[in-house]
């Protein structure tokens, strides 16, 4: 999932969970508002991590050259 998936649970989330006041027979969308962030907040940070894990594999991934020259260039 994505940093903007999970972006866009959260808000849905909050949206089920704090601005709709219809109420359904037999379901709770409060409730499912409430899974709804949780997912998103889990989802957000196995992203992150991912970003953190990709970003460090290419920094020990770069290639430096170095020249030594015995006499000077002409």
């Amino acid at each position: 999932m994505t940093i903007g998936g999970s972006v866009a649970l959260i808000i849905i989330g909050a949206i089920l969970r704090f601005a709709v006041t219809w109420s359904p027979k037999n379901v709770d969308l409060q409730v499912i508002g409430v899974i709804l962030m949780i997912g998103g907040l889990a989802g957000l940070c196995v992203a992150v991590a991912l970003m953190i894990v990709r970003r460090r594999d290419r920094a020990s991934a770069e290639v430096t050259e170095q020249r030594r020259y015995i006499e000077p260039p002409r």
